[in-house]
């Protein structure tokens, strides 16, 4: 059964504030979808248009590829996991699961076999009987997507719900969730301001600012090749020079950046020369060996963190400007030092040039 959504020139007002630019995506049907981006930038908004919460203010939301203007969020074939679970405290672990279908009017023996193999399906077989507050914060976790996924929804929305977990348990329930994902075949739509979750976990990327999808990507497309300067800084981490576009060589930009001297990167968008522009290059792509095909620039170290595999060098360029530079630890001398001036070199491949922009 088709469970793509479609968001067909969607745009969202409150009253004179415009929540969601005009907006169009297809989100196929089977896919581990996620919305990416900072809060207030209307990841949540979205997610609310698609499940009925919210009626679009200009344009439509289809599923399947029918029209759901006029129906209600009980009506769509869409069931949504909230950040705070809201599981019921005074009802077993199978009263829960069980509720939507008891709802439904759907018979105990049926409601039973449907929990106990969703109890399967999450890893908690024995757990039926037990009381919500005797879980842990995964189980919980486990609870309500088993409890989401007993009324057979087509779409399965997810708002942040892994943000109240410690690290170690969110990086376990991000395995966990794609694995359901990819047992149930069901279109999950993700949404979450940690790059982290949406990078492991995502067929497909939307990255949002101010109510603006920049960029829908995968992983990493999203990571090697951002489409803007808001992407290129806010995925991953990354070291931003400014600069002026000297020359074009195909997609290949030389950019003046004053004492660094002229940086070459490979060119998105539109550019031309004399404008301003940005030069992206990732602290892992910096290095300490001599450049073959690559650029090279001075700087001085500043403060060197050992991270075992390898070492993140925080240093300030010629005119007090900061940089990240990740190397392995078989790079490590003795010379390597707070204050040391060292030269570092890229591959100019490894970098992007994007214009506009500032130093971030």
């Amino acid at each position: 059964m088709d469970s793509s959504v479609h968001l067909d020139n969607v745009v969202m007002k409150f009253g004179d504030f415009t929540a969601i630019q005009q907006s169009n995506l297809k989100i196929e049907s089977g896919e581990f979808f996620s919305f990416l981006g900072p809060s207030g930038c209307g990841k949540t908004t979205i997610l609310n248009m698609i499940s009925g919460f919210l009626d679009p203010t200009e344009g439509a939301v289809r599923i399947g590829g029918q029209d759901m203007k006029g129906v209600p969020a009980n009506k769509r074939p869409t069931s949504m996991i909230f950040q705070n679970l809201a599981l019921f405290p005074l009802m077993t672990v199978a009263e829960n699961i069980e509720f939507g279908l008891e709802v439904r009017g759907v018979s105990k023996s049926e409601r039973k076999k449907t929990s106990d193999r969703l109890l399967e399906l999450v890893a908690l077989p024995d757990s039926a009987d037990k009381q919500v507050s005797a879980l842990s914060g995964g189980q919980k976790q486990r609870i309500a997507i088993a409890r989401a996924l007993a009324v057979e929804p087509r779409v399965l929305l997810l708002d942040e719900p892994l943000s109240a977990l410690d690290l170690k348990l969110r990086q376990h329930m991000r395995t966990e969730l794609k694995e359901i994902q990819r047992k149930t075949g069901i279109t999950f739509i993700y949404i979450t301001h940690d790059q982290g979750e949406a990078l492991t976990m995502s067929d497909r990327v939307a990255v949002m600012s101010a109510g603006v999808i920049q960029q829908v990507a995968d992983p990493i497309t999203l990571y090697r090749e951002p489409a803007t300067n808001f992407v290129a800084s806010f995925v991953g981490e990354t070291n931003a020079l400014l600069g002026s576009v000297q020359d074009i060589q195909g997609s290949d930009i030389t950019v003046d950046c004053g004492p660094l001297g002229k940086l070459v990167g490979k060119g998105v968008g539109s550019l031309s020369k004399g404008e301003k522009a940005t030069l992206f290059i990732r602290p892992e792509h910096l290095s300490l060996l001599p450049a073959t095909s690559g650029m090279s620039f001075e700087v001085t170290i500043k403060e060197i963190n050992f991270e075992g595999a390898y070492l993140t060098l925080n240093a300030e360029t010629a005119y007090g400007h900061s940089l990240a530079v990740q190397i392995g630890s078989d790079q490590y001398t003795s010379s390597i030092v707070p204050g040391a001036k060292i030269s570092l070199s890229y591959n100019y491949k490894d970098a992007v040039v994007i214009a506009g922009g500032e130093n971030v």
